[in-house]
């Protein structure tokens, strides 16, 4: 986790397992969009808002402090995990955040559809 001098805005229980997940689960928010406006500084989707690079194996080698500090990226990511856990696909997590969390905010990250899995 990084660290901030400041305190997060969700319990820090809520903030590791946020960033645990985006740590474990690229394959589910790199999909995800954020709504908080960071596609001003560069990020493509949720993920990016947790791990900032990562080495050739996957593992995180820099974590990024902006969804620490941001209710926003901390809500779709929790959201996220939270449908991953209940067995949903990438698509339908999308889906289901676009819809519910989406539709409140004016803008979003860049981010692409999942791959549609072959039949």
């Amino acid at each position: 986790m990084p660290r901030v001098s400041f305190t997060p805005p969700m319990e820090m229980a809520v903030v590791q397992s946020v960033y645990e997940f985006a740590a474990r689960h690229p394959e589910v928010l790199q999909y995800v969009p954020c709504y908080c406006g960071c596609e001003s500084i560069g990020h493509l989707g949720n993920h990016e808002c947790f791990v900032k690079s990562r080495a050739a194996n996957g593992r995180v080698t820099e974590w990024d402090s902006h969804g620490l500090g941001c209710a926003v990226c901390l809500g779709v990511g929790q959201r996220a995990m939270m449908l991953f856990n209940k067995g949903l696909s990438p698509t339908e997590i999308r889906a289901a955040i676009d819809k519910e969390i989406g539709s409140r905010y004016p803008s979003s990250t860049p981010t692409p559809l999942p791959p549609k899995r072959r039949s």
